[in-house]
């Protein structure tokens, strides 16, 4: 594959910081490019790997660039893997991060199987129009209640060991996050 300048396809600055600390922690040698735009990307398919297959497409074609794009999933298990591909929007369209959350907490509310995991799916399409997919994933659990103030999403209330990502250092979830584990999958997968 090849590429020397990346556009990170994503406008949510929180997702942008934390792969930006990430990708400069794994020493990819690349150029970030911001100052492109492109249209919004409707986020209508039916799997993880789908939607970032379909929102890297619609960037490179936009900006011509290579692009890195993303889709992640918050899987419970109590919840048959919901709220999955619909993480974003699970208290229903234009649903926030408090939404999301207060929704969660409500159906898991007595519900004794508190497994979960975030799943990262990650296209990368470079100069040419090759494509790369890969995924990170972190197993943890659903807390009965929000603990931190650190972090974004369902990060209040997805626990790893003793402590929820809110209540992480950010470089410490960075390291460990299932976004941080799918641009490492990346970076091997260049590497080799």
């Amino acid at each position: 594959m090849e590429f020397r300048r990346l556009v990170i396809a994503s406008k949510n600055q929180h997702k942008i910081v934390e792969m930006l600390d990430v990708l400069a922690s794994i020493g990819l040698d690349v150029e970030l490019v911001d100052d492109v735009e492109w249209p919004d990307v409707e986020e209508t398919e039916s799997t993880l790997e789908r939607n970032a297959l379909l929102k890297a497409r619609e960037v490179r074609a936009a900006t011509g660039f290579a692009v890195v794009a993303d889709d992640t999933g918050l899987e419970v298990e109590a919840l048959d893997g919901a709220p999955g591909v619909f993480s974003a929007r699970f208290a229903g369209s234009g649903a926030t991060y408090e939404g999301n959350v207060d929704k969660l907490l409500r159906v898991m509310n007595g519900v004794d199987n508190r497994a979960a995991r975030f799943r990262t799916v990650m296209v990368l399409i470079d100069d040419h129009g090759e494509e790369l997919v890969v995924e990170g994933i972190m197993e943890g659990s659903i807390t009965t209640e929000r603990r931190g103030s650190n972090g974004f999403g369902y990060d209040p209330v997805f626990e790893v060991g003793d402590r929820t990502f809110a209540e992480m250092e950010t470089r410490e979830k960075n390291e460990i996050s299932h976004r941080a584990k799918a641009l490492r999958a990346l970076a091997d997968a260049l590497q080799r």
